[in-house]
């Protein structure tokens, strides 16, 4: 398998509320589990924020195997929809319904490393490999640009997590500087803690320990 660099996650800090700037992008902001999806020689890994290989996810990572290239490196989110195109955790949780990869950054594609490029770029780059290889189990973050305000209202509305906002040209790194704004209103954030104690066992200390090893 292709031995990729060491990739830092690019993590958002909170911040208080939304705004508009015409140098900025701006995405929702899914509820799931973040992973860099590692594809090479007909193999995806699923790799967690910690660095962790998931065991879980076993059709989403099949589906990634498959698609037409030679190796690459997708940021994004493993998150489960409903009909309407939200997040819905609990179901990801207890593996109802059928998981996406929910990409928003192409870090690196058939040998090249991306991540030197703009923001931009980078994402019409990871439009194109998602509109060749349509498949189901990979979904583009679509964004807008300039009008974050606008879209964070719409997100109250329809009681989704938050927005996420990125500069247009910044390269990738830890340190892109992405932000996030969080509904504080999104229903499903109530009883989290009870829902991840439900899952607490003498070898597994949370529900995503739980994803990591196949539980």
């Amino acid at each position: 398998m292709q031995q990729f660099p060491s990739i830092k996650l690019a993590i958002p800090t909170r911040v208080a509320a939304p705004f508009d700037h015409a140098d900025w992008v701006f995405e929702l902001k899914h509820d799931g589990f973040r992973a860099l999806a590692q594809i090479s020689d007909g193999r995806c890994d699923l790799i967690s924020r910690k660095n962790n290989t998931y065991k879980s996810f076993a059709p989403v990572r099949e589906a990634l195997a498959g698609l037409r290239l030679r190796d690459a490196v997708l940021d994004g989110e493993i998150v489960s929809l409903d009909d309407e195109g939200r997040s819905q955790f609990n179901q990801l949780l207890r593996r109802r319904g059928e998981p996406v990869f929910y990409a928003f950054d192409l870090l690196w594609l058939n040998g090249e490393d991306l991540r030197h490029l703009p923001l931009i770029r980078r994402k019409e780059r990871l439009r194109r490999l998602i509109d060749r290889n349509k498949c189901a189990s990979l979904m583009f973050a679509q964004h807008i640009e300039a009008k974050g305000t606008a879209l964070f209202n719409q997100v109250l509305k329809w009681d989704m997590e938050g927005i996420i906002c990125k500069r247009k040209r910044s390269e990738y790194s830890a340190t892109a500087g992405w932000l996030k704004v969080l509904n504080p209103g999104y229903t499903q954030r109530d009883n989290r803690q009870e829902m991840f104690t439900k899952f607490r066992g003498p070898r597994v200390k949370n529900a995503q320990a739980a994803l990591l090893e196949g539980a």
